[in-house]
């Protein structure tokens, strides 16, 4: 039956147009702005998790600048060591000079008390935005990650731990009290010990009054250029004998050292602890020890080291060693820092970009597929329209059937 007033193909042939105009709409958005889900009416699931991922990658940029920033830091830090040591390295020369009797021991003082300023301002000056890592002791955090496990989300570091190089604050005790025999001092001890049969003998003494170890004070020993030390504790305060629990806290970390043909017995005896050490290598080398008090810096005997006098020189012989060991693994640990995060900050930037491509693959538009699309949807559109016209002609063809 045909109508007038209801043209079936006529209706049909509009919603066709209709839809396609809606799909041709929706693909032109698409090709204009790239994004295949760019409101959440697109696709409320993928529209959800794609700002969730895009939250994070932001959240990552900020990790990248801070590792950075950290970064930065920690170069300031490390350069400062380095010249740190090198002037110790210097001030080591004008030591081993004033070992002579013939030689100017007052030039070779002043001498030496340039290079302990130039170690004092590189420390002060050692900061980056006001962080010093080398005038004190503690640690840093810095922001290394953010770890999401459903909707939780946390927060990982790297800790750069401070290496107090500063000089200061140094109160000497009598520690050692006696050696070989070859150089004795009141916080410093050394000796030679000759390839095969060397001998030396540490005497670490139960100090008292102003002598007495405090929680925080350092005894080390340096062995053929290798440094163990031992950090004293509440608990090894409150012993009976703190001075033997440091030996034996020091002999089992010179002996981890490593060194090839060395030995350290330990003996204590009428409240003496001593360490007996034996050469049985191939080769000579010296043992060093140095105390360092609790207030001090890790440097801190420079600020009473003298060689003005032989027994001067000779106990500065003993503790430069150590010094200089404290300065290189201080240089060394913060370029393990830097490498942790360097390493750390191209994760993060990599990451960044993975959580991009994955976004991209879920709301982005695939151009290839929208022109295909663009192009049939316009074909279409011209034959809706051209059919629309047909159907809207079947009312005229109706007004022959009455002439």
């Amino acid at each position: 039956m045909s109508s007038i007033l209801t043209n079936n193909s006529a209706m049909s042939a509009l919603q066709t147009l209709k839809s396609i105009h809606s799909n041709l709409d929706a693909v032109t958005s698409q090709v204009s702005s790239g994004k295949r889900v760019g409101e959440a009416k697109d696709n409320p699931a993928i529209w959800a998790v794609s700002k969730v991922i895009n939250t994070d990658i932001s959240a990552f940029k900020t990790v990248s600048d801070n590792l950075g920033f950290g970064l930065a830091t920690v170069g300031v830090a490390a350069n400062a060591s380095q010249i740190i040591a090198d002037n110790l390295g210097e001030i080591k020369n004008k030591i081993i000079a004033a070992q002579s009797n013939n030689v100017d021991r007052t030039k070779l003082q002043a001498d030496l008390a340039a290079y302990r300023d130039n170690i004092i301002n590189a420390v002060k000056g050692a900061q980056f935005n006001g962080l010093n890592l080398i005038s004190a002791a503690g640690g840093n955090n810095i922001l290394a990650s953010i770890d999401r496990n459903g909707a939780a989300v946390t927060s990982t570091f790297i800790t750069v731990t401070n290496q107090n190089l500063s000089v200061g604050n140094y109160t000497a005790k009598t520690v050692f009290t006696g050696s070989d025999g070859a150089s004795t001092g009141a916080d410093v001890a050394g000796f030679a010990l000759n390839r095969t049969t060397g001998t030396g003998v540490l005497v670490i003494a139960e100090g008292t009054g102003a002598n007495a170890f405090a929680a925080g004070d350092n005894v080390s020993v340096s062995v053929a250029g290798k440094t163990a030390s031992y950090t004293i504790t509440a608990a090894d305060v409150a012993a009976t004998n703190t001075n033997e629990v440091v030996a034996i806290g020091l002999k089992l970390a010179a002996e981890a050292l490593g060194v090839a043909g060395m030995t350290v017995d330990y003996e204590f005896v009428t409240s003496n602890a001593t360490l007996t050490f034996k050469n049985t290598g191939g080769v000579d080398y010296r043992v060093g020890a140095q105390f360092s008090n609790a207030g001090a810096g890790g440097l801190g005997a420079l600020a009473g080291m003298t060689i003005g006098t032989a027994a001067g020189a000779t106990a500065a012989l003993n503790s430069i060693e150590t010094l200089i060991n404290t300065a290189i693994t201080a240089s060394a640990n913060f370029a393990t820092a830097q490498l942790k995060i360097s390493t750390q900050q191209n994760f993060v930037n990599s990451l960044a970009d993975a959580m991009k491509t994955g976004i991209g693959t879920l709301v982005d538009t695939d151009m290839e597929e929208a022109s295909a699309r663009l192009q049939a949807l316009q074909v279409q559109q011209q034959l809706s329209t051209q059919a629309l016209s047909i159907a809207n002609q079947q009312s005229q063809s109706l007004l022959s059937l009455f002439r």
